[in-house]
């Protein structure tokens, strides 16, 4: 349900994806920036886009295991 940790996962698998890896913590924080850039806003769009059937499917199964 959480879009926020669906989009630092898109950011971790950008940033764990580059080559060379960050060294220190100067280049994640450059590489975070930079990928957080690049990260197209369709899939910022689709996280938004998901939730009301995220909502529906969650309010059908009351407090059973979400199938996602």
């Amino acid at each position: 349900m959480n879009l926020k940790e669906h989009a630092w996962d898109a950011l971790g698998r950008r940033v764990a994806g580059r080559q060379p890896p960050p060294q220190t913590l100067q280049e994640l924080e450059r590489a975070l920036l930079e990928e957080w850039d690049r990260i197209p806003q369709l899939v910022i769009n689709n996280l938004i886009d998901s939730m009301p059937q995220k909502c529906s499917t969650l309010l059908a199964i009351r407090e059973n295991h979400t199938p996602y």
